[in-house]
């Protein structure tokens, strides 16, 4: 265990009590999701976490639990903000289908329409025959650069000069198909990064300034901004293995709050910072319908399934779709980043978006932990009571 992760077990009884557990006071659900957040954070022993829900009435209720820094013994707040990552693919999804409504681009396009003429592009697996809509829900059969050898430490270093998104792409490049474009499914920051350049080629704006003019300015998402410098008001220090795949500092900030790597090597792979408050109003307006004023939700959740012994798991316009549960059809997108994990579900039936945020990703990268998934089914029964 590494000095970090004792001093995390050796507070946790203390940051239970901490007297800024809730941004406000809740009904019988929010006694019930208290309760939840402190046995967790008693179980797991994570740094600090936050916990959010928004139903269809208007209701938003936020919770805090533990340090937003260890170190300085900084307590976590609802406002506390965290590296959001993947959950980012639910605003390009999104944004695709909003521009599409447009008129501006169509998901049937080929992505060598909008950028066949770069000198690169010929050399993208698959680079003829992708479509936007692939790119979109990971059928493109772009193999996912995150995880190729020897990625990490070169993305580390490429965040500390000028950044170009062009330079996610060349890990790529001259690489085999993980096989023919729309007949299969597996996970692709990479196709994320080219959806990325493709609505720019298409619309001639900056993508972030898209996703903040249609989305996070309209719905009032003002603790939600691009993550794309290594300096981030309101950011909760991450905390991350001694061992992790990037080779970073356990604790990924500084004293100064400068993380020790850049998060625009996400771009829009993820690409935002937000709050469990934010996350759960976005989560709420974008699968009512709210998100855009046409409709939108068949699309949105028109999906592929992951997994060929898993049918009722599907991927639509950047958003996972579990179509059976214990509390009915399921929406959302998690994600990881070093030092941070989020979570994102709505739970259609009910009418009920949750989300949550923790400062650390210990055990979570390599399974050894149920963290996200235990939490994930324990807030939706504490507030939507036991499933029939």
């Amino acid at each position: 265990m590494t000095c970090v992760a004792q001093r995390i077990a050796a507070l946790s009884v203390s940051l239970i009590t901490s007297v800024h557990p809730v941004l406000a006071e809740a009904g019988s659900a929010g006694s019930a999701v208290r309760q939840v957040l402190a046995e967790f954070h008693e179980t797991y022993r994570f740094p600090g976490a936050t916990v959010a829900y928004a139903t269809e009435d208007g209701t938003v209720e936020a919770f805090a639990i533990g340090y937003a820094d260890v170190e300085a013994g900084t307590p976590m707040t609802p406002e506390s903000r965290m590296l959001a990552a993947s959950i980012g693919k639910t605003v390009w999804g999104a944004l695709v289908l909003s521009l599409e409504a447009d008129g501006i681009l169509a998901r049937s396009d080929l992505v060598s329409d909008y950028l066949g003429d770069r000198p690169w592009y010929a050399r993208v697996p698959n680079a003829a025959e992708i479509t936007i809509e692939q790119l979109v829900n990971h059928t493109s059969g772009l193999p996912d650069h995150v995880h190729m050898e020897g990625v990490a430490d070169e993305l580390i270093e490429l965040g500390e000069g000028e950044f170009d998104p062009v330079d996610l792409i060349t890990f790529i490049l001259d690489e085999p198909p993980l096989f023919q474009a729309g007949s299969g499914w597996d996970y692709s920051d990479t196709g994320y990064v080219l959806l990325g350049l493709a609505i720019e080629a298409a619309t001639g704006e900056d993508v972030f300034d898209l996703a903040r003019d249609r989305f996070l300015t309209p719905l009032r998402l003002r603790s939600t901004d691009p993550s794309l410098e290594p300096r981030i008001d309101g950011l909760a220090v991450g905390y991350t293995d001694e061992g992790n795949l990037f080779s970073l500092r356990p604790r990924t900030m500084d004293r100064n709050g400068h993380l020790a790597w850049n998060p625009v090597v996400e771009w829009t792979g993820g690409g935002f910072v937000s709050t469990s408050s934010d996350l759960a109003v976005w989560g709420r307006d974008l699968f009512s319908g709210r998100a855009m004023d046409r409709p939108y939700i068949d699309d949105l959740l028109d999906g592929v399934p992951v997994l060929p012994d898993m049918p009722d798991v599907l991927y639509g316009s950047g958003v996972a779709v579990y179509q059976t549960g214990p509390f009915g059809p399921v929406y959302g997108h998690g994600g990881w980043i070093p030092g941070y994990v989020s979570s994102l579900r709505h739970y259609a039936d009910h009418g009920l978006t949750i989300a949550f945020q923790i400062n650390t990703d210990l055990g979570v990268v390599d399974d050894s932990t149920d963290l996200v998934p235990a939490l994930e089914a324990a807030l939706a029964e504490a507030i939507l009571g036991a499933p029939d």
